[in-house]
C-alpha cells in the first residue's frame, strides 16, 4: 500500500501559504525551513518538485507564495 504524499508545486505553495497563514513560519524564511514540517521520507520528492519549478531551497517562502491577495485591506 502506498501512502506517500504526491507533491506538485501547487500542493507545496498551499502547505507554505498555510503554515505562513498559522504564523509557524515566516515568509522570509528560506523555502528549507519547510523541512520542519515534511516527512522525512518525502522530503527527496518534495525537493525534486521544487529544483523542476526552478526554486532553490535557498530562495525565501514569498519567492514560492507569490502575490497574495489580502483579505483585510478593504479594497
Amino acid at each position: 500500500m502506498d501512502t506517500a504524499v504526491k507533491y506538485d508545486i501547487e500542493l507545496i505553495k498551499e502547505e507554505a501559504r498555510q503554515l505562513v497563514k498559522k504564523g509557524l513560519i515566516s515568509r522570509q524564511r528560506p523555502i528549507y525551513a519547510l523541512c520542519k514540517y515534511i516527512p522525512e521520507r518525502e522530503w527527496g520528492v518534495f525537493e525534486l518538485e521544487l529544483e523542476k519549478n526552478e526554486f532553490l531551497l535557498r530562495d525565501r517562502i514569498i519567492d514560492l507564495l507569490g502575490s497574495e491577495n489580502w483579505e483585510e485591506d478593504g479594497s
